[in-house]
């Protein structure tokens, strides 16, 4: 089993300098491995990455979501589609198997749907309840403000980390660590995050 990320940066065109978004989302995914292995860019602002543990792949996403929200007017549609890869490609665009249709059919769906985050496993009522789930936590997530996300990106990253030294590292008291997190939501989307990787990991083993 693996896990395959599809997606595609809303509002792309509207920023003139493309490399505002490109370098920090390559410099993420540098950080899970080499392109085009691992994660190819293309299309201009359309993206795939393998999350080779699927139990790992929301808290992936999540960077994503971060990382691109930190920059002004941008957002992100992304799915997680989970299954078996039957085919390994030297590049991820080019690799099969139902992960790449999991992730590639439910995609589709979801400009129509008008939702920017999404999961489609081989288990029905697991994508049932965690899209439930996705879908109220998007509620915050999507409005998140740039400086929001950059705090979200850099606790994330930094899990280990307690509200006073994430203020140390970004020149902030930690009462002000711990408002913007509230308001960004960010400790019950970290619950969520680990219920999906204990959902996702009953399924597994």
């Amino acid at each position: 089993m693996t896990s395959v990320i599809t997606g595609d940066i809303i509002n792309s065109r509207t920023i003139a300098n493309q490399q505002q978004w490109l370098k920090p989302l390559k410099q993420l995914f540098l950080t899970f491995g080499k392109s085009p292995k691992i994660w190819e860019i293309y299309r201009g602002d359309s993206f795939q990455i393998e999350v080779k543990r699927p139990e790992a792949a929301f808290l992936t996403a999540l960077q994503i979501k971060a990382c691109i929200k930190s920059i002004a007017g941008l957002d992100v549609r992304m799915v997680i589609g989970i299954g078996e890869k039957n085919f390994d490609a030297p590049r991820i665009t080019e690799s099969n198997g139902e992960a790449f249709i999991n992730s590639g059919e439910k995609f589709e769906s979801l400009k129509r749907l008008k939702k920017n985050l999404a999961i489609k496993s081989p288990w029905p009522k697991v994508d049932t309840d965690l899209n439930l789930m996705i879908d109220l936590a998007s509620i915050a997530m999507d409005k998140w403000t740039p400086s929001s996300a950059e705090l979200i990106a850099l606790s994330l990253a930094n899990q280990s980390l307690s509200q006073k030294e994430l203020g140390k590292e970004i020149g902030r008291k930690q009462s002000s660590i711990s408002e913007r997190q509230k308001r960004a939501h960010y400790d019950e989307i970290i619950a969520l995050e680990l219920f999906y990787r204990n959902k996702i990991l009953q399924q597994l083993n």
